[in-house]
C-alpha cells in the first residue's frame, strides 16, 4: 500500500517523467492502472487520466479501459512525435526505451513534452531493468525505487503457489514443516515477486512439500540470479568442524553465537554477531575454518575475490565491490568468506588511490551494516593490513591460527587416513605427532597423499613408516620461512585470541 501511494504522490506532483528500474512489469502496470483511477477520483475537477502503454514491439495500447488491441506508433520517433501532438492529459509507459534514449531527436522530443506539461499533461513512465537517463533530462524527472516484497507478502506468495499446487492435485494439500517453512520465506528476502514467486514454485511442485532439503537449492537459484559481477562465489561445499582439528576455542565461541544469529526464540534478546578474522600461518587451518562456520551456523558460504575487483576503469573496482556486497546482503543469512583480505586492500602498487577507496566502501560496509552476514575475513600476513581494519570493533574477535601442537597434529593425522579409508588401529598415530613438529595441517595432509602415492607405486597398502619417510623428506614452512613465521607469532602473542 505504501509503494501505491507513493506512485499516486508522483502523479499528482505533475512530474513529467517518471523513471522506474524493475524487472517487474506486470506488477508495475497493475499498480499504475490503480494510482491513475485513484489520483481521477481524489480530484473531481481533473478528467480521467487515460493509461498507455508502448513496447517496440506492440506499439500504443490503452490500458485502463478494455479495447480491441490496436497497435499505433510502433516507431520510438513517432511515438514520441504523437505524445508531443495530443492535447490531452494521459500517462504514457514506455517499456524498455532506454536504448532509444541515446539518439538526440528521442531526447528533444522527450523534452519537448516536458516543457509543455504545463499546457498538456502527459506523463511518460519510463521502465526498464536499467535506465540512464540523459543529464538534460533529470531535472524533468523523478525516480522510483520500488521495495521488494515483505516478509508478509513473500509469506503470502508461497501460500498462493501452494494453494495452485493443491488445485493440480485434487485431494492433496502441500506438506511443510514449520521450521523449513519460515525458512523459505526468509531465504525468499531480496528478490522480485516474479522471482520469489519462480523459486516457492520450484520447491514446491517439485514434491508437492517444503522441507529443509528444499533450502539450498533455493539458496543456489537465488544465489545466481543476484550476482552477476563474478567476484563473489558460492561455495556448494561447506565443512563440518569435525573435518577441522584443533580449533577448540573457536569452535566454542562459534557456537556460543549459533542461537544468536540465526534468531532463535530463546537468543530473540541478543545481537547476532558480526563478524571475525583470522589471523596465522598458512595451511593451518584458516579456510577450512571458514567453510565450517557456514556449517555450524547453516547458512550458505559466499566467498568474495578480492583480486578479481580490481578494473582497469575509474571507478569500476569501487562498484564491483559494492554490488558484491549487495548481493552478500540480499543473501543474508550467510558467512561471507573474504580469503587474504591484505591482497585486498593492503596496497597495489601504483593503485593506491583504487586501494583507499575499496578499503573505505569495505569499512563503510562493515559499519552500517544492517543483514545478518557473518563475515570470516583471513590473512596471512599482519603487517600489511591497515590499521583501520584490524583496530578492536571491525570484528567481534581476531583469531590467531599457529601451527598445531603434538595433540592437534594427532587429530589431524585420524582425520585424513579415516577419510582415505585407513583403519586408525593400522598407523602409530602418536609416533606421526611427534615426526611432524612445526608441521602445518595442509603439510600433515600432503605427507599423508605422498605417502599413499609411494605404497600405491610399491603395491602395497599404507603403513605408518611410508608416512615417517614423506615426513622426513619435507622441510615444512616453518622452518624454510622461520624468521617471518616467528616474526608473526611474536605479533599475535597478547594481541589475537588463541585458536587453540
Amino acid at each position: 500500500m505504501d509503494q501505491q501511494h507513493d506512485l499516486e504522490l508522483i502523479l499528482r506532483s505533475r512530474t513529467p517523467i517518471m523513471v522506474i528500474e524493475s524487472p517487474d512489469e506486470a506488477r508495475i502496470l497493475k499498480m499504475l492502472k490503480s494510482a491513475a483511477l485513484a489520483v481521477s477520483a481524489s480530484d473531481p475537477s481533473t478528467e480521467h487520466l487515460p493509461l498507455f502503454r508502448w513496447t517496440v514491439t506492440d506499439g500504443l495500447q490503452r490500458l485502463d479501459i478494455e479495447l480491441e488491441p490496436q497497435t499505433i506508433n510502433s516507431d520510438p520517433t513517432d511515438v514520441l512525435r504523437h505524445i508531443r501532438a495530443v492535447d490531452r492529459a494521459g500517462i504514457y509507459v514506455l517499456l524498455d526505451f532506454h536504448p532509444f534514449l541515446e539518439d538526440p531527436v528521442h531526447v528533444r522530443l522527450v523534452k519537448d513534452i516536458c516543457i509543455r506539461f504545463s499546457t498538456a499533461r502527459r506523463q511518460l513512465v519510463l521502465i526498464s531493468h536499467k535506465i540512464d537517463l540523459p543529464s538534460e533530462l533529470d531535472s524533468f524527472s523523478a525516480s522510483v525505487e520500488l521495495a521488494l516484497p515483505s516478509e508478509a507478502e513473500r509469506g503470502a506468495i508461497v501460500e498462493r503457489v501452494a494453494d495452485e499446487w493443491s488445485r493440480e492435485n485434487p485431494g492433496s494439500r502441500v506438506k511443510a514443516d514449520r521450521r523449513a517453512y519460515s525458512m523459505l520465506v526468509e531465504n525468499l528476502s531480496g528478490l522480485t515477486y516474479k522471482d520469489t514467486e519462480r523459486l516457492a514454485r520450484n520447491a514446491i511442485f517439485q514434491d508437492g512439500a517444503i522441507t529443509s532439503s528444499d533450502l539450498p537449492d533455493v539458496m543456489q537459484a537465488k544465489y545466481s540470479l543476484l550476482n552477476r559481477g563474478g567476484a563473489l562465489q558460492f561455495e556448494y561445499d561447506t565443512a563440518k568442524f569435525s573435518d577441522v582439528g584443533g580449533l577448540s576455542r573457536l569452535k566454542e565461541w562459534l557456537s556460543q553465537r549459533r542461537s544468536p544469529f540465526r534468531r532463535e526464540a530463546d537468543a530473540a534478546h541478543l545481537d547476532p554477531p558480526k563478524g571475525i578474522l583470522l589471523i596465522g600461518v598458512q595451511g593451518c587451518g584458516k579456510s577450512l575454518a571458514a567453510k565450517a562456520t557456514a556449517g555450524v551456523f547453516g547458512v550458505p558460504l559466499l566467498r568474495l575475490d578480492f583480486g578479481s575487483l580490481y578494473d582497469k576503469y575509474h571507478g569500476e573496482t569501487e562498484r564491483k565491490l559494492r554490488d558484491s556486497l549487495k548481493t552478500a546482503d540480499v543473501m543474508s543469512p550467510c558467512v561471507l568468506w573474504i580469503d587474504e583480505v591484505e591482497k585486498g586492500i593492503a596496497g597495489r602498487n601504483s593503485e593506491t588511490g583504487t586501494t583507499q577507496r575499496v578499503l573505505g566502501t569495505f569499512l563503510t560496509w562493515l559499519a552500517e551494516r544492517q543483514a545478518r552476514v557473518f563475515v570470516v575475513a583471513t590473512a596471512n600476513d599482519i603487517s600489511t593490513l591497515p590499521p583501520e581494519l584490524v583496530r578492536k570493533g571491525r570484528f567481534d574477535e581476531i583469531f590467531f591460527v599457529d601451527l598445531p601442537t603434538l595433540r592437534v597434529r594427532a587429530s589431524i593425522f585420524a582425520i585424513h587416513l579415516t577419510n582415505r579409508g585407513c583403519r586408525l588401529g593400522d598407523f602409530d598415530i602418536e609416533r606421526l605427532a611427534s615426526a611432524s613438529d612445526g608441521f602445518s595441517g595442509a603439510e600433515i595432509e600432503q605427507s599423508v597423499v605422498s605417502a599413499l602415492y609411494a605404497a600405491h607405486a610399491k603395491g602395497a597398502a599404507l603403513e605408518t613408516g611410508h608416512i615417517l619417510k614423506e615426513l622426513a623428506a619435507t622441510r615444512p614452512l616453518s622452518v624454510v620461512m622461520s624468521e617471518r613465521i616467528d616474526a608473526l607469532r611474536s605479533w599475535a602473542a597478547g594481541r589475537t585470541v588463541p585458536c587453540d
